[in-house]
C-alpha cells in the first residue's frame, strides 16, 4: 500500500490533474496509464541533430527516432514511469546501441532472421537496450521486439521479467536517483559514466517527437505508434459469440441488414478491453451504438480503427485524447442503444474510421489477439443466453 500511495504522489507531481491514473488501474496489471499528457508522440522527424553534454554532435535518422517513439510510447503507456522515466530510457538506448535494433549473428545466428538496424558483438547482447538472454531478459525472439525491450527495460508489475533482471520501476527510490545512475541500476554496465552524457540528447528527442502531439481536449490528429500487441477484447470465459459479422435479419426491425460488428454477449458490467494500443477519438453517445468508444491504433504500420458498443454513459471509463494500452479496461458491457440485452457491438475498421469494417474476430485471429485471463479483474464466469 505504501508503494502504491509513492506512485499515486508521483503522477500528481509528473502529469496534470486530469491525467491521473485509477487506482484500479494501477493495481490490475492488464491496465496501464491512461493518458499521456505530453507524452503523446506526434510526427517522426526526418531527422535530428543534438549536441551530448560533452559538445559531441550527434544525428540520429528516421529508423533511429522511431524506435524513440516506441521507447515513448510505452513509456506513456506505463504507470508510474512519466517524463523521466522516458528520458532515462533514451538515455540507456541511445547508450547501448544509439538507439538501433541490433542483431547478434556471432552469439545468435536466428537473431539476424528478425528486423534489425545491423549487428552488434558485445557478449550475447541484442537490441536497443543490449539485453542478454543468459541474464534472463528474454528470449531472442522477444528481445528482437523493440516494444518488449522497452516493457522490459521499464519493468514493474506489468513487465515481463516480474523485477528479475529490474526494469526501471523495480529500483528503489529511481526517481532520487541522477538519471545516469538510474540507467546504470537497470543496465549494470562495466562504463557506468556513459549514460549521463546523453541526456541532453534524449531531452531533445523526446520535445522533437512530443512536440506536436495531441492534446486531451482534442488536437490535431497525430500519428498513433505502432501497437506493441493485439489482444482480445473481453477477458477469458466471459463472453459467447451471439452475432457475426455480414448480413442478417435485424433482431430488431426485422428487415435484411447488413452487420458491421461481432456482438459478444456477457454480463453487464463485464470489462471492456483495448485491442491494442492506441489512442481515444471519441467517447460518448452515438445513436443506435449506445455508448460508443472508438479507438485510433496502428497496427502493421496501418491505421486501423476499434469501435466498442452499447455501454451506459456511467460505463465509459476513458475521454477522448487519452492514450491506452491493449488489454486496458476502457468501459463496461452495457445494453444501451439498439440493443436487445447485455454485450459487446464490436467493430473494426483497417484503414481508419472512414473505411469499411471487416470481420472483426477474423482480424483478431489474423493478428494473434491473445487472451486477457480474468481473475484479476472479478469477472463473474457465467455465460448468458444467445442474444435474439
Amino acid at each position: 500500500m505504501k508503494k502504491l500511495i509513492i506512485v499515486l504522489l508521483l503522477l500528481m507531481l509528473v502529469g496534470p490533474p486530469a491525467g491521473l491514473v485509477s487506482v484500479a488501474a494501477l493495481i490490475n496489471p492488464a491496465a496501464r496509464s491512461c493518458t499521456a499528457g505530453s507524452l503523446i508522440v506526434g510526427r517522426i522527424p526526418d531527422s535530428l541533430t543534438a549536441k551530448t553534454r560533452s559538445g559531441n554532435s550527434v544525428t540520429l535518422n528516421t529508423q533511429q527516432l522511431t524506435h524513440a517513439a516506441t521507447i515513448t510510447t510505452i513509456g506513456s503507456l506505463t504507470a508510474g514511469v512519466g517524463h523521466p522515466g522516458v528520458v532515462i530510457a533514451l538515455m540507456a538506448a541511445l547508450t547501448e546501441s544509439s538507439l538501433r535494433m541490433l542483431a547478434n549473428p556471432t552469439a545468435y545466428s536466428e537473431s539476424a532472421s528478425y528486423p534489425n538496424d545491423g549487428d552488434g558483438h558485445d557478449h550475447d547482447s541484442l537490441g536497443l537496450f543490449q539485453m542478454r538472454p543468459a541474464s534472463g531478459w528474454g528470449t531472442v525472439a522477444e528481445l528482437m521486439d523493440p516494444a518488449y525491450q522497452a516493457r522490459a527495460f521499464y519493468g514493474g508489475v506489468g513487465g515481463p521479467n516480474a523485477g528479475s533482471p529490474r526494469g526501471l520501476l523495480d529500483i528503489p527510490d529511481w526517481q532520487q536517483l541522477d538519471p545516469g545512475q538510474a540507467a546504470q541500476a537497470v543496465e549494470v554496465s562495466a562504463y557506468p559514466d556513459r549514460y549521463q552524457d546523453f541526456q541532453p540528447v534524449a531531452e531533445a528527442i523526446l520535445a522533437a517527437l512530443t512536440s506536436n502531439g495531441s492534446t486531451a481536449s482534442g488536437g490535431a490528429a497525430t500519428r498513433v505508434p505502432e501497437t506493441a500487441r493485439v489482444v482480445f477484447p473481453l477477458p477469458d470465459g466471459s463472453f459467447t459469440n451471439t452475432d457475426s459479422f455480414g448480413w442478417r435479419t435485424d433482431p430488431v426491425t426485422g428487415a435484411r441488414a447488413f452487420h458491421a460488428g461481432s456482438d459478444l454477449a456477457a454480463p453487464a458490467g463485464t470489462p471492456i478491453l483495448a485491442v491494442a494500443d492506441g489512442r481515444v477519438v471519441f467517447a460518448g453517445p452515438r445513436g443506435t451504438y449506445g455508448g460508443l468508444i472508438v479507438l485510433e491504433h496502428t497496427v502493421g504500420g496501418q491505421t486501423v480503427a476499434s469501435y466498442y458498443a452499447h455501454m451506459y454513459d456511467a460505463g465509459i471509463h476513458v475521454s477522448v485524447g487519452d492514450s491506452v494500452a491493449a488489454g486496458q479496461h476502457i468501459g463496461d458491457v452495457g445494453s444501451a442503444g439498439k440493443s436487445t440485452g447485455p454485450h459487446l457491438h464490436l467493430e473494426i475498421h483497417p484503414g481508419g474510421q472512414d473505411a469499411p469494417a471487416v470481420n472483426a474476430l477474423d482480424w483478431l485471429t489474423e493478428h494473434g489477439a491473445a487472451g486477457v485471463g480474468g481473475s484479476d479483474i472479478n469477472i463473474a464466469g457465467c455465460r448468458p443466453e444467445r442474444i435474439p
